[in-house]
């Protein structure tokens, strides 16, 4: 409970400021000009004493984990939304021959064609992509890649420090994607 101690001001009535009467808004004569308004007198306000109390602390410690496949997810659909992406490609871990401390870790839950590795609060991405044909491949992958790195930074709050985008194949009008059948784990 905080402490308020308030001192007593008396009011005089007597002051010739309060009993003066208000001038007019406007002169009896319509050829003079208008004096300039009078401000209001403020009624003065008793003095406040308070105690102040501790203010408890802004900062909670703790950790805050996200996960490779939140990563994945995230710049999957951030590749997914733009024009001239018709799928993702394969994985870029086995496309690109790279080597990952969690291969021998069980089968992968992230997003096909979508790798991530989260280090502190940066992150490195690898796309892979299938081109729609009749859209420039370079001009797709550069928006794949400035996309996933606006995407993956607003929503996570992670500095993004490399987006890499494989472009596996180009789909021909008319052509669908071949159905891959779902792992069971």
């Amino acid at each position: 409970m905080t402490d308020v101690s308030v001192e007593e001001i008396t009011e005089e009535t007597d002051s010739p400021a309060e009993t003066a009467v208000a001038p007019r808004p406007f002169p009896l004569n319509l050829s003079a000009t208008l004096p300039a308004p009078t401000p209001p007198v403020a009624p003065v306000a008793p003095a406040v004493t308070t105690v102040a109390e501790p203010v408890a602390s802004a900062v909670v410690k703790g950790r805050i984990k996200v996960a490779d496949e939140v990563v994945e997810k995230v710049a999957a659909l951030a590749t997914l939304e733009v024009t001239g992406v018709a799928d993702l490609g394969e994985d870029p871990v086995d496309a690109l021959g790279l080597v990952r401390e969690r291969a021998a870790s069980g089968p992968r839950h992230g997003r096909r064609g979508v790798s991530a590795h989260v280090q502190d609060r940066t992150v490195a991405v690898d796309v892979s992509i299938v081109a729609e044909y009749g859209h420039v491949v370079m001009d797709v992958a550069n928006e794949v890649k400035n996309n996933v790195a606006r995407t993956v930074s607003r929503m996570l709050g992670m500095r993004v420090v490399e987006v890499n985008v494989g472009v596996d194949d180009v789909r021909l009008p008319g052509e669908f994607a071949a159905e891959t059948p779902v792992e069971e784990v």
